[in-house]
C-alpha cells in the first residue's frame, strides 16, 4: 500500500486500531478461536447507535459489564473448550451467520436466558411465515431478539448532495446486500412475526419486546471518514478497503487471509502461519484470477509466538467500486 494511503488508512483507523489492541489486552490469554470469537460477540461494541431515531427504539444491546462478567467463565472455558466445539459441531462449509448464532445461543443458555433459539413459524405444511432468532427469558414474559453480523464497506458515490452518505452506502463485500436493506427488512418484517396469529402457538408468555441486536465490522476507503450519521455506533469496529491495483504490502510486515469463520474477532496466529507481503500480493492475484469476492486480510504484529492482528481490511477487485456504485444508484437520486 503506498506510504499516503497507508498514513491515511492509519488515521482513519485510528478507533478500530484501538480496540484491537484493547481487545488483545482483554483476550489475549484466549488461544481457542471459538472462543474469542464468543469474546467477541459478548464484549465488542454494537454496531448501531440505540439512541439513533431510525431504528424505532428497536436496537438490543448487551450489558456493558457483559465482558467482565464473562472473563472467568471464558477462560475456563478456552481452557476446556470441548463442550462449546461440541455445541458448535462447526462444519468447514457453515455460514458466519449461523456460526454467531450458535455461540451467542451457547452464550445465553449459560446466562440462563435462552428459552428457544431457531424457531421457524409456519402458516401450513409448505408455508414458512419466519423464524425467531432468540426468545429470550425477560422478566415474565419473553423477548424476541433478531441477531445478525454483518460487515459492510462504504462506497460514498460520486458527487453525493449536502444529505451525506445514506445507510444504502454500506454495502456487502459479495454486492448482495447493503445496510439500509438489511434494517428495513429487520425492523418491518422479522420483529413484526410475533404479531402473527401462526406465531402464538411458540409463545406461551407475553411478548414484551422485539429488538435487533447487530455486531460486525465497517470498512472505508482512504477517501471517506467514517461518517456522524447513519445511526452508526461511533465505537462501532472498523477497518479499511482497497482495490488490488492500490495494494502495496511493504517487506517486514506480516499478513494473514482470514477465512469466513473468522471474520468476527481479531486475529490471533501461531507466528508460523503468517505470511509475508509478497506471498500475500501472489495469493491475491491467482484469487481475483478465478473468483470476484473481496478477501479480508489482517495486517499482524509479532507477539512472543503468536502474531496478533492490528488492523484489518478487505482487497477487493479493482472493478469492484463502480461495481458498488452500480449497486446502490437507486437509492442516491432525491427522495
Amino acid at each position: 500500500m503506498p506510504d499516503s494511503a497507508d498514513n491515511s488508512l492509519h488515521a482513519l483507523n485510528q478507533a478500530g486500531a484501538s480496540f484491537q489492541s484493547q481487545f488483545h489486552q482483554r483476550w489475549r490469554h484466549l488461544t481457542d478461536p471459538h472462543v474469542r470469537a464468543l469474546a467477541w460477540l459478548i464484549d465488542a461494541p454494537d454496531l448501531l447507535d440505540p439512541q439513533a431515531p431510525q431504528w424505532r427504539g428497536q436496537i438490543a444491546g448487551l450489558p456493558s459489564d457483559a465482558g467482565h462478567d464473562a472473563r472467568e467463565w471464558l477462560a475456563a472455558l478456552d481452557r476446556e473448550p470441548a463442550e462449546l466445539h461440541a455445541w458448535l459441531n462447526v462444519q468447514p462449509f457453515a455460514r458466519l451467520g449461523r456460526y454467531a448464532e450458535k455461540l451467542m445461543a451457547f452464550y445465553f443458555t449459560h446466562q440462563g436466558m435462552l428459552f428457544a433459539h431457531g424457531v421457524q413459524v409456519r402458516a401450513g405444511k409448505n408455508e414458512t411465515v419466519g423464524e425467531f432468532d432468540f426468545l429470550l427469558h425477560s422478566g415474565a414474559g419473553l423477548a424476541h431478539w433478531e441477531f445478525a453480523t454483518k460487515f459492510y464497506l462504504l462506497q460514498s458515490p460520486r458527487g453525493r448532495g449536502p444529505a451525506g452518505p445514506k445507510a444504502d452506502y454500506f454495502v456487502g463485500p459479495n454486492l448482495a446486500d447493503t445496510l439500509g436493506a438489511k434494517m428495513t427488512k429487520i425492523l418491518h418484517r422479522q420483529l413484526s412475526l410475533g404479531r402473527h396469529p401462526a406465531a402464538q402457538v411458540h409463545l406461551p408468555l407475553p411478548l414484551s419486546a422485539a429488538q435487533a441486536l447487530v455486531k460486525g465490522w465497517l470498512f472505508y476507503h482512504r477517501d471517506d471518514a467514517p461518517p456522524r450519521t447513519l445511526g452508526v455506533s461511533e465505537l462501532h469496529c472498523r477497518g479499511f478497503w482497497c482495490a488490488l491495483g492500490e495494494l502495496e504490502a511493504p517487506p517486514g510486515r506480516l499478513y494473514t487471509v482470514l477465512p469466513r469463520l473468522r471474520w468476527l474477532a481479531p486475529a490471533k496466529i501461531k507466528i508460523e502461519a503468517a505470511i509475508t507481503g509478497e506471498a500475500l500480493r501472489e495469493l491475491l492475484v491467482a484469487h481475483f484470477m478465478q473468483d470476484t469476492m473481496p478477501v479480508m486480510v489482517a495486517l499482524l504484529e509479532e507477539c512472543g509466538e503468536y502474531a496478533e492482528e492490528t488492523d484489518r481490511g478487505f482487497i477487493v477487485p479493482d472493478d469492484w467500486g463502480s461495481r458498488a456504485r452500480d449497486r446502490i444508484r437507486p437509492v442516491d437520486s432525491p427522495a
